[in-house]
């Protein structure tokens, strides 16, 4: 992937360090059953790669002799590894409060049919991607009929108790921009939402979380295919916010690929940028993580400009 994005190459972007290690991001494999415009893994249904159980035990084995509190599962649909239930069970009995991104669509998949009572059963926390809150841009962004089929996924959350003032059954939002362009302010944004949601579907939920697009794998192609990349990136060059640099999720969360390896974002694992050094290092190998260099490159002005994002939204 670097290859084709050249202007990634050669980083300006200022060097920052990891803190504590707090959160760490599993990507159970790229197999997804929606194949999103923005999508910065390129996940789709003909994808193959998914983790088995020996490296999801190398990664029990990792949270239980580190100072993990979160289990932060992604993909593709992290739903679609046969060994989800298993992990998240696995984390939860071990004190983890475990999250589920989750593209809602698969809750109505065939096969799939048990996933949203054994979420609610276990108080996974869902944060789920709806990239607008009107049809026709969802249904651009995603494929056509994903956004009925996403909120009849709401609907059917909410019954369950998920975004509800009285139930401790988290459900957040993800917004991320039809385009070349950075989010709106997240606090206004989530207000428009949560009216619109609730006067035309009776939805609730508890938080949105609007994300900048990064140029990496399928949004990044998109960007060179219609001669925006360099623009993209300087949107993104010129936005940057300097305070956002402490607190950007590359300082406190590890991103474990399905193979087992390991890397400073999600981000960098798509660009295979390994951690903080020259070569992958797999779960296995990791030993203390406080203080080392973070891998950047120009991407990472995508994290610190304007509000900055993080995969629980702006992070100022």
């Amino acid at each position: 992937m670097l290859d084709s994005l050249p202007y990634l190459k050669n980083s300006d972007f200022p060097a920052i360090s990891r803190n504590k290690l707090e959160i760490l991001q599993v990507n159970l494999g790229y197999l997804c059953n929606l194949s999103c415009t923005h999508c910065h893994v390129n996940a789709g249904p003909k994808r193959t790669e998914l983790m088995d159980k020996a490296t999801i035990e190398q990664i029990l084995t990792f949270i239980d002799s580190h100072t993990v509190h979160t289990l932060d599962l992604t993909g593709g649909a992290p739903e679609m590894n046969p060994y989800f239930r298993y992990l998240v069970t696995e984390g939860l009995n071990r004190g983890l409060k475990v999250i589920d991104r989750c593209n809602l669509v698969i809750l109505l998949e065939s096969g799939f049919e048990w996933l949203a009572d054994f979420l609610a059963e276990n108080r996974v926390e869902i944060v789920a991607s709806l990239p607008c809150y009107l049809k026709d841009n969802v249904d651009k962004q995603r494929g056509k009929g994903t956004f009925d089929a996403s909120i009849t996924a709401l609907q059917k959350l909410n019954a369950l108790g998920y975004g509800l003032d009285n139930s401790d059954l988290q459900l957040n939002l993800v917004f991320n921009p039809q385009g070349a362009s950075l989010p709106p302010e997240q606090q206004a944004l989530e207000h428009d939402y949560k009216k619109h949601l609730l006067e035309h579907f009776g939805i609730v939920f508890n938080h949105l979380y609007a994300l900048t697009n990064l140029p990496v794998q399928r949004f990044g192609s998109v960007l060179l295919s219609t001669g925006q990349f360099d623009n993209y990136m300087n949107l993104l060059k010129n936005n940057f916010h300097s305070p956002n640099l402490d607190k950007v999720m590359c300082k406190n969360t590890l991103s474990v690929d399905w193979q087992g390896f390991v890397y400073d974002c999600d981000f960098n694992q798509m660009l295979k940028l390994p951690l903080g050094a020259n070569k992958k290092i797999h779960i296995s190998q990791v030993t203390e993580l406080m203080g080392k260099n973070i891998n950047t490159l120009q991407h990472c002005y995508g994290c610190t400009a304007g509000q900055g994002s993080s995969c629980t939204g702006v992070i100022n």
